[in-house]
């Protein structure tokens, strides 16, 4: 077993079993790509078993803190059967939830999504790459499914020097048979909601934000919310969220404006309009720059009583906290203009750069520039399937508020 020894004093997070080691952090050691090596204190003591990944910043991630435990197909069969039963004590109330979310699950650089009868998954570093077969099995046995199509396709596969893969790994083409639809439909708490696996961003659909979609279509249906506007709206979840909040109190003059820089994210959007029985002609659907629309709004004079914020990553990571701090205040301080009094803004980053705690500050700062204020009504993060562990806050990527301008 190969064995990297790591610089004195760099023990401290390994101690408080924070899976990452960094390269600044290795004195000496390593082992192929994703390699399976033992990690030692610069005085010897045993800390991890971890993955290696020779091209990543994050040098190696952590199997197990346990001496004890061997890393082999046992303690595959072992994590993702953990992983899946957990999800059954959530409350998830859609046929799509998260199934394996990472480092939370012991499982780093492992992501995996379940549609229905369809597993996705993207295998992100270099250790779950080397596992790759053993996992999928794995994934198989605890869900006792046949479905399981591969998404391996996301920008940090690079930083681990890993090609893009994409394709069935289980069942259809990969066991010999026909293609299976890629193209599937979900139900979210009352709503039908579609998507095609191999297309589009993550694994096909915005899983984590199923909780804030229901809490977005109570608040408009307990404000009567009548004019709404979604940012970045994607394939229009918090659309079909508003609309179904205006049909449930009873409110027949609505108006849903939804913005996105895709076409065929906004051709998705107004089929799911379509899908569940909404009015049409109360919806406006704009294949435009959020930001620049804002804007113009400003000046036509227009004003909306909610607005959703829920933008890409401006942050991948703390080194563009300061660019996008300044990117997430501009469209918050636009949006909090356009907010007529008394309306609620539901503003979002998704950002492992930007914490919580910045993001208020952000979106604080933003009102002070807008000469409003607002009311903090909740605070709202990922669904519960998107598991942040106490040994892992890093977990806590998606944060938002929900901010009443004050009438």
């Amino acid at each position: 077993m190969k064995t990297l020894i790591l610089r004195p004093g760099k023990e401290r997070s390994l101690l408080r079993r924070h899976p990452w080691i960094f390269e600044t952090a290795i004195a000496k050691g390593g082992g192929d790509s994703g390699e399976t090596v033992r990690v030692e204190s610069h005085e010897g003591q045993f800390l991890a078993w971890a993955a290696f990944s020779p091209a990543s910043r994050i040098r190696a991630r952590v199997w197990s803190f346990d001496a004890s435990q061997r890393i082999d197909g046992a303690f595959f069969i072992a994590a993702c059967a953990r992983a899946v039963s957990a999800r059954a004590r959530f409350d998830i109330k859609s046929s799509g939830m998260r199934l394996v979310h990472g480092e939370s699950d012991a499982l780093p650089g492992l992501i995996v999504d379940r549609y229905g009868d369809t597993l996705v998954a993207q295998f992100t570093s270099a250790g779950t790459e080397r596992w790759k077969d053993v996992i999928a099995d794995a994934l198989l046995q605890a869900t006792g499914l046949a479905l399981l199509y591969e998404r391996s396709d996301a920008s940090v596969r690079q930083l681990e020097g890993l090609d893009a893969s994409t394709g069935w790994l289980r069942g259809g083409p990969a066991a010999g048979g026909e293609a299976p639809p890629l193209e599937l439909e979900i139900h979210e708490h009352q709503w039908r909601l579609t998507l095609n696996i191999a297309e589009g961003h993550k694994t096909g659909f915005y899983l984590d934000q199923r909780d804030s979609r229901k809490r977005f279509a109570d608040t408009v249906q307990r404000l009567r919310l009548r004019r709404v506007l979604n940012c970045y709206c994607y394939t229009g979840g918090f659309s079909v969220a508003a609309l179904a909040g205006q049909r449930a109190a009873g409110v027949v003059d609505g108006e849903v404006v939804s913005i996105d820089s895709s076409g065929p994210a906004l051709e998705r959007a107004r089929a799911h309009v379509a899908l569940n029985g909404f009015d049409a002609a109360r919806t406006t659907f704009l294949d435009a720059d959020v930001n620049a629309s804002l804007r113009q709004f400003l000046k036509e004079g227009r004003q909306f009583d909610a607005i959703v914020l829920d933008p890409p990553k401006f942050a991948p990571t703390a080194a563009h906290a300061e660019r996008a701090a300044r990117a997430y205040k501009d469209i918050n301080r636009l949006a909090l203009q356009l907010l007529e009094p008394g309306g609620v803004l539901f503003t979002f980053s998704c950002s492992g750069g930007i914490s919580a705690d910045l993001f208020h500050k952000i979106v604080a700062s933003a009102g002070a520039d807008a000469g409003v204020d607002g009311y903090i009504l909740e605070r709202l993060g990922g669904a519960p399937d998107h598991s942040m562990t106490l040994e892992f806050p890093e977990g806590e990527y998606l944060k938002g508020l929900v901010v009443m301008r004050k009438p």
